[in-house]
């Protein structure tokens, strides 16, 4: 399903990373860089709610808005019952609708805040969501104090937290239209390959919005998936080809492109929901603004991962959503 938007912008935006993502090869283009992964909280969870509440303060002053001016929020997190942002919110107190689609979070967040807009229901709309390493580790595996080997199939969870706002309030960057995906199996049930996990979901949702859209791959200057890292990245390119025919020529994925893969201990690249926007606000909207992207189709993937599913020998789902962000000159 696939929305098309008039008047949708994304006015600011924010992102905060832990000291892995700063000393990747994007670290100059986001706001804030921390080197403690605790950002001075007792413990990781908390670390993630503070990762949230920053992000937002952030873009408020970078907006240099009130957060009265705001109507509402749209986020969520990797946690169970995604408390990082429902803790986060309750500094806010200001209405919230939490969501969860893991990894793909920040795109699904962006299609239903314009959504919200577009429909004339809502002026202005933060959208935000976070990942962190060791607090999503302990949770879906085991604590990364065990030290446990894990294959090179693994990605890396990213350590962030970004936030957007949406208005109709013109800006340079667009909303152009969103695609909701649906939910998929590969019939992999390796929790140490979700690149694999969710590559056909990656593909599937592309490919539908073309075809709702009418448009060729041609049409963008950049496709970007995120989170498949090197392995998913791989399977996906070939998939689109075998079952689509579709040859990607201007591709990447934002789990390869948020760290150095040759010299971090991050194996097969990022994941985590902040992973896509961290590099989208960051560094594709960079060169969005400086001209040498004016159309970028960014699907994020979701792995719907249950460690109590998985131990019952079930297949991993995975989603994906995407969303269609245009320079406005």
């Amino acid at each position: 399903m696939t929305f098309k938007f008039n008047n949708v912008y994304i006015n600011e935006t924010a992102t905060i990373t832990g000291p892995y993502e700063s000393n990747g090869p994007l670290g100059k283009y986001f706001d804030l860089c921390h080197k403690d992964l605790y950002f001075g909280e007792k413990n990781f969870e908390e670390a993630e709610i503070h990762l949230i509440n920053e992000a937002i303060n952030t873009l408020l002053k970078k907006s240099k808005m009130d957060i009265t001016s705001v109507d509402a929020f749209i986020g969520g997190d990797l946690l169970n019952q995604i408390v990082a942002s429902n803790y986060a919110m309750m500094k806010v107190n200001k209405s919230f609708i939490g969501i969860y689609s893991a990894c793909s979070t920040a795109t699904l967040g962006l299609i239903l805040g314009g959504a919200l807009i577009d429909g004339g229901f809502l002026n202005k709309v933060i959208a935000f969501t976070s990942s962190h390493n060791a607090a999503a580790e302990k949770q879906y595996r085991y604590p990364v104090e065990y030290g446990g080997p894990k294959p090179k199939t693994t990605t890396f969870t990213s350590t962030g937290g970004v936030a957007a706002l949406l208005s109709k309030d013109a800006g340079n960057i667009k909303i152009e239209s969103g695609t909701i995906g649906e939910v998929v199996s590969s019939g992999v049930k390796d929790v140490f390959n979700m690149g694999a996990v969710m590559a056909k979901a990656a593909a599937d949702t592309i490919y539908k919005h073309l075809q709702d859209t009418g448009r060729d791959i041609s049409y963008y200057d950049l496709v970007l998936t995120g989170d498949l890292g090197v392995y998913g990245m791989k399977i996906f390119r070939e998939y689109m080809l075998s079952e689509y025919n579709i040859k990607l020529k201007n591709y990447n994925d934002t789990g390869v492109m948020l760290y150095d893969i040759e010299n971090q201990p991050v194996y097969a690249g990022a994941s985590g929901p902040a992973c896509a926007p961290l590099v989208t606000y960051g560094y594709i909207f960079d060169k969005m603004r400086k001209g040498k992207y004016k159309k970028v189709l960014l699907a994020a993937t979701g792995a719907l991962m249950s460690p109590t599913m998985v131990n019952h020998k079930l297949s991993i789902p995975s989603t994906c959503h995407a969303v269609s962000l245009e320079v406005i000159s």
